[in-house]
């Protein structure tokens, strides 16, 4: 209330009558009621399929950490900065889990009010007839003998539920778009749901193993491991294989010379331990299966073997050496050799590894990806200490910066060796032998609970979605009246939806003999 001083002649306000603010149950209560709203759950069900985005475009971490190791090295301030947006790791972001898990009490939220509302729906029947049934979108009158009974049976003929009253009959048909609706939503809560059991109870992990070697599922044998909340070491499947070969398939001549056709390994699977061996061949997008646990095929590249002698003569090293791809184009490849054993200095190596060598000018390149002429070239060997023994964690696919400047280079870019070549480091550090070439394939292998009822939950999604946009609400009343004349009337209760050929339809079947029976749309 406004009051004016006598003496000042202002304006007060009466505290009292002040309007009162919202509070804090009353802004809680408009939060719930702004996230439960459809348009929100919309709203982030958008944001949740456009924050998935990045995940396709970026390298993932724990998919292709070799990718993401190579975008730092391509571009370091970009991948920085993608990197403090969690862009390379986008499915375990604090903003993705914020909309995943808004989104989740959203649909909830909206879920449920709406289930209980259409079930009241489901049981009440439908509404008396209107007093003019002119004024409906649909309209029809014709002389007839029908009666209310025969009116009611027919439209129950045609799936209409059906409720009748003095000299009228009401029927109601497509329910099913609601409900359609309604399991639409529910499917997206199972499918969150499904996606939250696999967090927690699943598992993946990443593996690099080469030709003729093997693995074990365990913790230690992976290259990178991350498990869900709930498992631990006992969870994983013990299960073991051997990669026999591998094989890369390309096309050889044409425009699309190098292109890649087919790849597949060839494993030697034991499903537990003391099992009988099974052969299984492993290609892109058909994953080893054993008791839900799947193993992915999603890289290979290639693993050259050599033999290093140190100077006393001893081998101090022999074995396969994983390459990184740097033009997968050609399938060009860099590689790291450490060799701690080394005597009387360890020995550090740089080598380039070229599947099919040509000369071009001063340089050698590769020019297809299969091995039709494999060489090795070292663009660099150093004698020193490695670093390995300060307790600094090092990568095997680099020669670290710090301990490489301490150390004595011995020699820069030496020509090509083929397989079987020999390349004698000198001050009488030893000698590298290029012995052969293997390959080796990168794995994802992945242990999902939730893949299934995912998989479920996403047929039921789909099946909602085409009920929601086929089947349309439609209402229809019938009025006899006792000089044998009968209205008809209908509507629909689905915007945009055409009545008007179901309608006469309806008609013609309560005045059968009469086409049209002087149906007439008021739209």
């Amino acid at each position: 209330m406004v009051s004016v001083d006598p003496k000042t002649g202002e304006r007060a306000v009466d505290e009292a009558r002040r309007p009162a603010g919202l509070g804090v149950a009353g802004w809680a209560r408009w939060f719930w009621r702004t996230l439960t709203s459809m348009r929100t759950a919309l709203i982030l069900l958008f944001l949740f399929a456009l924050g998935s985005i990045p995940g396709s475009i970026w390298p993932q971490r724990g998919v292709s950490d070799a990718k993401v190791f190579q975008y730092f090295d391509d571009s370091p301030r970009l991948a920085e900065w993608l990197d403090r947006f969690w862009l390379f790791d986008v499915f375990r972001a604090p903003w993705f889990a914020a909309i995943y898990l808004l989104l989740f009490v959203s649909l909830i939220g909206c879920v449920l009010p709406r289930t209980a509302t259409h079930l009241r729906e489901l049981r009440r029947k439908p509404p008396a007839a209107p007093r003019n049934l002119g004024r409906l979108p649909q309209h029809a009158s014709f002389e007839s003998d029908l009666t209310v009974e025969e009116a009611a049976a027919r439209l129950r003929a045609r799936r209409f539920r059906v409720t009748t009253g003095p000299g009228w009959v009401a029927g109601e048909k497509g329910y099913l778009r609601e409900t359609g609706n309604l399991l639409f939503h529910v499917a997206l809560l199972g499918l969150l749901v499904a996606v939250g059991a696999g967090t927690l109870y699943g598992y993946r992990g990443n593996v690099l193993v080469v030709e003729g070697e093997g693995f074990a599922n365990t913790v230690a044998a992976y290259d990178r491991y991350m498990p869900g909340q709930q498992v631990n070491a006992e969870s994983l499947e013990p299960f073991s294989f051997t990669v026999d070969d591998f094989q890369a398939t390309y096309i050889a001549k044409g425009e699309k010379a190098g292109q890649a056709l087919d790849y597949e390994a060839r494993l030697k699977v034991e499903d537990a331990p003391g099992a009988a061996p099974r052969d299984y061949v492993l290609k892109v997008n058909e994953p080893l299966d054993v008791n839900g646990t799947l193993s992915y095929l999603i890289d290979h590249g290639y693993a050259p073997t050599f033999r290093i002698t140190d100077g006393e003569g001893q081998v101090a090293f022999d074995g396969p050496v994983p390459c990184l791809v740097v033009q997968p184009a050609t399938f060009t490849s860099e590689c790291v050799i450490k060799v701690p054993d080394a005597r009387p200095e360890q020995l550090g190596l740089l080598v380039g590894f070229l599947p099919t060598t040509v000369p071009m000018g001063s340089e050698w390149v590769s020019v297809f990806p299969g091995a039709a002429n494999p060489t090795a070239q070292v663009y660099g060997a150093f004698a020193g200490d490695l670093g390995l023994r300060d307790g600094r964690p090092q990568s095997v696919y680099e020669l670290d910066p710090a301990s490489l400047k301490k150390m004595k280079p011995l020699v820069m870019k030496a020509d090509p060796l083929a397989v079987g070549e020999k390349l004698t480091l000198p001050n009488g550090a030893g000698s590298i032998e290029f012995t052969g070439v293997r390959e080796w394939i990168a794995l994802q292998i992945t242990h999902d609970p939730g893949r299934m009822p995912a998989l479920v939950a996403s047929v039921l999604a789909v099946v909602g979605l085409v009920l929601t946009l086929t089947v349309r609400r439609r209402r229809i009343w019938v009025r006899v009246h006792g000089d044998r004349q009968v209205e008809a009337g209908g509507l629909t209760r689905t915007e945009g939806g055409d009545f008007s050929e179901e309608f006469t339809e309806i008609v013609s079947a309560l005045n059968p003999g009469v086409p049209n029976s002087g149906v007439k749309d008021v739209r």
